[in-house]
């Protein structure tokens, strides 16, 4: 979906100059539980892969994928069966997205990778992707990019450890790994948006991992509504105007249903 002729985009700030006239500006925060309905696991939750596997971690953790060539071809293999290839939007990804084709000033920030919001129909300009996207390959000399299918295709044709056709640099996921910071461009357009909006909804997140946790409070500081839609207990709970335990496909619908109405 594009902007047709004559409308107004995102400010440089990520906020919208049309937002005033089409009502409150509604910011989601989504992280992995928004995601496992689409059958993606939930690294961080009391399942997570981090906590039952917790050598999986040194696979997306930029010091050892760098320096280990076995750690590269294992990642490599993580990535060419992650369940992310065959998954599809669930309610609550597509509960957004009726949200914002409705006509509604949304903005989606995401911890997430996997690309879901943007299948569910939501244009990329409109969601900052804090850790990056899975979906894309980038080398880690020259800065190339290529999607992450044909990476993967060499793979499958007995690569086990692709590399840059451009320079012969390593190539890596377009991801935040462990000891990578966020892109300080795309960490300032979040911030931009929690201090603009009127209703932050967190959803799916244990808001335990900074910078992206204290997104909450930033918003919440600058008058807005905080909802927090998550199984588990978090952090910023206290300060919320609303807590949802309840699951995340059923909840998160009904949830935006009534801010389309209201």
């Amino acid at each position: 979906m594009t902007a047709s002729p004559g409308t107004p985009g995102p400010a440089a700030d990520g906020t919208d100059p049309a937002a005033s006239t089409r009502g409150p500006l509604v910011a989601i925060l989504s992280g992995a539980g928004i995601s496992t309905d689409s059958g993606i696991p939930d690294y961080r939750g009391p399942q997570g892969l981090w906590r039952s596997d917790p050598e999986a971690e040194k696979l997306v953790t930029y010091d050892y994928y760098m320096t280990d060539p076995d750690i590269r071809r294992k990642s490599w293999l993580m990535r060419r069966d992650s369940p992310t290839w065959v998954a599809q939007p669930n309610a609550a990804h597509e509960a957004v997205a009726r949200l914002e084709q409705a006509g509604k000033p949304v903005r989606v920030i995401t911890q997430n990778v996997d690309g879901l919001h943007q299948l569910a129909g939501i244009p990329d300009r409109k969601v900052l992707e804090l850790h990056g996207s899975s979906r894309t390959v980038v080398c880690t000399q020259c800065e190339d990019s290529a999607p992450m299918a044909d990476a993967l295709e060499r793979v499958e044709a007995g690569e086990a450890d692709p590399d840059c056709r451009s320079c012969g640099g390593i190539l890596k996921s377009a991801t935040v790994m462990f000891g990578q910071a966020l892109d300080p461009e795309v960490l300032g357009q979040a911030v931009a948006v929690a201090k603009a909006c009127d209703v932050f909804i967190a959803v799916g997140t244990s808001l335990q991992v900074q910078p992206a946790a204290s997104l909450a409070e930033i918003a919440v500081e600058h008058g807005a509504r905080l909802i927090i839609v998550n199984a588990e207990p978090t952090p910023y709970d206290p300060i919320a105007d609303e807590v949802v335990r309840e699951p995340i496909s059923e909840s998160l619908p009904a949830l935006l249903d009534e801010l389309h109405q209201s």
